[in-house]
């Protein structure tokens, strides 16, 4: 588990600077510093990088190639964390001791819906559905204007099995898709739709 720097500060308070303390720890490498107030235990590997996701930056929850390759639509294995977050207009990265973590922003209006709540490790994190995470990634993603492009994105260029894909849930796709604003959000229907039956 990650501790901030007030916690970091009292576990220290037996030294005469625990500050100076803290610092020579973090040169040292017996303290991972993730980022300013976040702290970890090189030693213990019991935390939920899917969780530290939202602590790095929030809000925000685990969405994109993340979420995708979490249910098994995506065959890579995603070395860095991917979450959505809201209304900032700007993407952003942390490289930390632990991994990169990316956040890109959507629009306000569809960020509450399509989220589950999710534990790993005994640390709750938020994760979107698989058609959330499809939207996301189409919303993010340029010159897909038809369907068959969108298709051949999916299908083609991501490794998406068919199975999986056209064993979305078409309701929450039309449901979601128009509260990117966006045409190529509205293609997914048409796929996933039309294969449907």
């Amino acid at each position: 588990m990650y501790k901030n720097h007030s916690l970091m500060l009292q576990d220290l308070a037996a030294y005469s600077s625990p500050k100076a303390k803290l610092s020579k720890m973090i040169r040292a490498k017996e303290v991972l510093h993730v980022k300013r107030g976040i702290f970890l235990d090189p030693e213990d590997h019991t935390y939920s990088l899917y969780s530290l996701a939202s602590v790095i930056y929030g809000p925000s929850y685990i969405s994109f190639e993340s979420a995708l390759t979490h249910y098994g639509m995506i065959p890579e294995r995603v070395y860095s964390i991917t979450s959505a977050t809201y209304n900032k207009n700007k993407n952003k990265t942390f490289h930390t001791p632990i991994g990169d973590f990316y956040y890109y922003y959507l629009p306000k209006e569809v960020y509450p819906f399509g989220i589950l709540r999710k534990e790993e490790s005994g640390q709750g994190y938020l994760i979107a559905t698989p058609e959330k995470a499809l939207l996301d990634l189409i919303y993010k993603t340029n010159d897909l204007n038809h369907p068959e492009e969108l298709s051949s994105f999916l299908l083609e260029d991501k490794r998406i099995p068919e199975e999986k894909l056209f064993g979305l849930d078409v309701s929450l796709i039309l449901f979601l898709a128009p509260f990117y604003k966006k045409k190529q959000c509205l293609l997914l229907e048409k796929v996933v739709g039309g294969n449907h039956g």
